[in-house]
């Protein structure tokens, strides 16, 4: 796998770096990058596996932190903010215990260092069956996804990563589907207790997700002694889709 991430560029200021969730994309992250853009620079990268970066052998956690780590090196990114989603924020808890010297302020959205139950079955499979189906439009594997996903916003996030390949002119998969779906339960694993983070955290999850149970806290506060938490109410897993002025306005007052 190669070091170097696709990422986009927006703004000046300090550094701030935004990592997506799983199956995702950096753009996905838009709304953030765009109300922090008038005072920071936001990069956001895709991850391994997914959008325009490279693929790796076998996706985990622990490689992903590295691939970031490495990023920032070839991008001469010495340190940074960082603001992770799900899966993305896991990878920035990951970095700041492993890279400590890279990483300033620590925001993550709507998830904890533990380990999580597998919850993707249906998604992996629609994923397969778009790939099986070997579709010739956006709106046939729409249709194929809606036999595994009801949920139209989530067909719509995974449509994201949807590209034409081949002679054939067929669609398939930006993302690494059958390394992704081999390494799932990888992702899933909680991190390892390292030395804690020194530095200032804040975690925030939505009020009607299940993400992060008030359980998880002492975990967090083990790892992270410096670390605040908001609820946002009103907000399920997808925090920044639906809460934006709030989740915008966190962000501004916990970075400055």
């Amino acid at each position: 796998m190669g070091t170097v991430l696709h990422d986009s560029v927006l703004g000046e200021g300090p550094d701030v770096v935004l990592l997506h969730g799983l199956f995702g994309q950096g753009g996905n992250l838009g709304s953030i990058a765009r109300g922090l853009q008038e005072a920071y620079r936001v990069h956001s990268p895709d991850l391994p596996d997914h959008g325009h970066s490279l693929w790796s052998d076998s996706p985990s956690i622990s490689g992903y932190v590295e691939a970031v780590a490495d990023w920032m090196l070839e991008r001469h990114i010495p340190r940074a903010h960082f603001v992770g989603h799900s899966l993305g924020g896991k990878i920035a808890m990951g970095l700041a215990l492993a890279h400590p010297a890279l990483v300033d302020c620590l925001v993550v959205i709507d998830i904890a260092p533990v380990a999580y139950s597998p919850s993707h079955d249906d998604v992996l499979a629609g994923l397969a069956a778009v790939t099986a189906a070997q579709c010739r439009s956006r709106a046939e594997a729409d249709a194929v996804l809606k036999a595994h996903i009801p949920e139209a916003g989530v067909r719509q996030f995974l449509l994201m990563s949807l590209m034409r390949t081949g002679q054939n002119n067929l669609m398939d998969w930006r993302l690494n589907r059958e390394g992704l779906t081999r390494c799932y339960p990888r992702l899933l694993e909680a991190l390892e207790e390292n030395t804690p983070f020194d530095g200032e955290s804040l975690l925030i999850r939505g009020a009607d997700s299940g993400y992060v149970k008030d359980d998880d806290m002492a975990v967090v506060e083990r790892m992270f002694p410096h670390s605040n938490l908001l609820t946002l109410a009103g907000a399920s897993h997808w925090v920044h889709a639906d809460k934006p002025t709030e989740l915008n306005e966190a962000l501004l007052s916990f970075l400055s």
